[in-house]
């Protein structure tokens, strides 16, 4: 058995050349004329995705103004003023002995009565059940009330609050 290839130009089914080659090339050289070119479609399209990745990337790397606003100015810290512990009743019987240092800013002019302040510490903290207490988000929520309190009580002098014991039973 022999088989015989040609190589170089199409045959159809039954052996013989294809009808008018030219033609077929005149009517592709027609149909590209008269169709549209695609590379400036995807060049368009491109350069839109461009721009739409450029203004993405602009918007989520800018700083954000309200950041900027809610950001507090730096103020000059002062006196350290230590509150010796106490121990305050909770819910249930329970208890929580407490002290803390009252960070002042520098140019505090008012005496810190450090009777006052533990006077709100006791408004803030007694009558808490001990979950809450315990848990550190409220128990930072329970210390930035207590800072607001001390900072309206002393006319803004006060700028923090450091918890130096804080035991539960």
């Amino acid at each position: 058995m022999v088989e015989q290839r040609t190589v170089g130009r199409p045959v159809n089914v039954r052996g013989t050349p294809p009808q008018e080659p030219e033609t077929r090339t005149s009517v592709t050289q027609q149909d590209q004329a008269t169709r549209p070119r695609r590379g400036k479609g995807v060049l368009v399209s491109l350069a839109v995705v461009i721009v739409v990745l450029v203004a993405a990337a602009a918007f989520l790397l800018r700083p954000w103004e309200s950041e900027a606003a809610a950001a507090p100015e730096q103020v000059e810290l002062g006196l350290v003023v230590p509150v010796e512990p106490i121990s305050i009743n909770l819910a249930d019987g329970h208890y929580l002995r407490l002290g803390f240092s009252i960070q002042l800013t520098k140019d505090a002019t008012t005496e810190l009565q450090v009777a006052r302040a533990l006077d709100l510490a006791i408004g803030v903290f007694s009558g808490k059940p001990l979950a809450e207490i315990n848990d550190p988000a409220l128990r930072e929520e329970l210390k930035t009330e207590l800072v607001r309190q001390l900072s309206e009580t002393f006319d803004g002098e006060v700028v923090d609050v450091y918890l130096t014991d804080y035991v539960t039973q």
